[in-house]
């Protein structure tokens, strides 16, 4: 079994990086190491992902496709999202997320009981799916949300220039809530200082 680490971020203002620490102490847990990272800075929505397709083409039957949360493997469409599925079932991967306690009997004791079994791996199956509909979801609505922010902006004459990431308004705005500071805030999203406050101010300006 080779586990290989799948860290990305949408824009390269984002740290791709920025779980592998997080990466390395999960698996560490079960007495097991990384073989690979493949990082990029893509978006979730595309399949236009090069280190993922390497990823894939790389691997072979038993091994271990490592993400932090679903969302960083997909925001892809229900038909994307089903061709992606496909190849990693194709080449016998498993997929193992931080956020998917069920993932991680792959890598702990696993029931040798033929029915436990498949109904262990049918309910992490379903969560898997519940997980990349929720990704895809949160993304078209976050797209929407923006849309129509800047749209406001517009009318309020304080929106210029390219439209920023999603992914990491999102996060922005949940650190913020949080109560979390600047400096917290840019180390933890992977970003600068003034992109924090840029974006809070914009958010500031919405409300």
């Amino acid at each position: 079994m080779f586990i290989r680490a799948y860290l990305r971020a949408s824009t390269s203002e984002q740290d791709a990086n920025r779980a592998k620490s997080s990466l390395k102490k999960f698996v560490s847990g079960f007495s097991k190491r990384i073989a690979s990272f493949y990082i990029e800075n893509k978006s979730g929505n595309s399949l236009d992902r090069p280190e993922l397709i390497r990823l894939l083409d790389e691997s072979e039957s038993g091994d271990v496709l490592l993400v932090e949360s679903i969302d960083r493997l997909t925001r892809l469409s229900p038909d994307d999202w089903k061709t992606l599925v496909a190849s990693i079932n194709e080449k016998g991967i498993s997929v193992v997320s931080l956020d998917l306690p069920t993932s991680h009997l792959t890598f702990g004791s696993f029931p040798s009981d033929d029915f436990m079994r498949s109904i262990l791996s049918a309910i992490n199956n379903m969560l898997l799916e519940i997980l990349a509909a929720s990704a895809y979801k949160e993304y078209r609505e976050r797209e929407r949300k923006q849309k129509e922010g800047i749209v406001k902006a517009q009318q309020k004459g304080l929106y210029h220039g390219r439209q920023p990431d999603l992914e990491a308004h999102d996060r922005i705005a949940s650190f913020t809530e949080a109560g979390f500071s600047i400096n917290k805030t840019a180390e933890a999203v992977g970003v600068s200082r003034s992109t924090v406050i840029r974006v809070r101010k914009r958010l500031k300006n919405l409300d």
